[in-house]
């Protein structure tokens, strides 16, 4: 288990550094929340951008996108909305979510990768 975490926090970091090269400012990673956890939030011009890296060594099991599905979506959309009442200095910047897609080492940046459903 300690070793998929360390393998998370890397590929956690490696968006990060992809992300900033990009352009955007990081604000926080590996915020958590009771029922969800954002990866990285950042900061992309006027917008608040809440990351979900997600990594796949093969696409044997599919890609590593297809893994944030409804539920998932759902978690994060909770988690980016305690994260937006806790820091309220946040709250009225536009929001959006994005998705960092690592498969076999390449790295995939899905903006804007869903819509929160409202009645989630």
């Amino acid at each position: 288990m300690a070793d998929r975490r360390a393998e998370g926090q890397r590929q956690e970091s490696l968006g990060r550094r992809y992300l900033e090269r990009a352009g955007l400012r990081f604000v926080a990673a590996n915020v958590s929340f009771r029922g969800g956890e954002i990866d990285l939030v950042m900061e992309d011009r006027e917008s608040l951008v809440f990351v979900e890296v997600r990594a796949r060594r093969s696409a044997e099991f599919g890609d590593a996108a297809a893994t944030v599905g409804p539920t998932k979506q759902r978690r994060l959309a909770r988690a980016a909305g305690l994260f937006l009442a806790r820091h309220p200095h946040w709250a009225q910047r536009p929001c959006r979510f994005d998705v960092l897609a690592v498969d076999a080492g390449e790295i995939g940046w899905i903006r804007d990768a869903f819509q929160p459903m409202d009645h989630a």
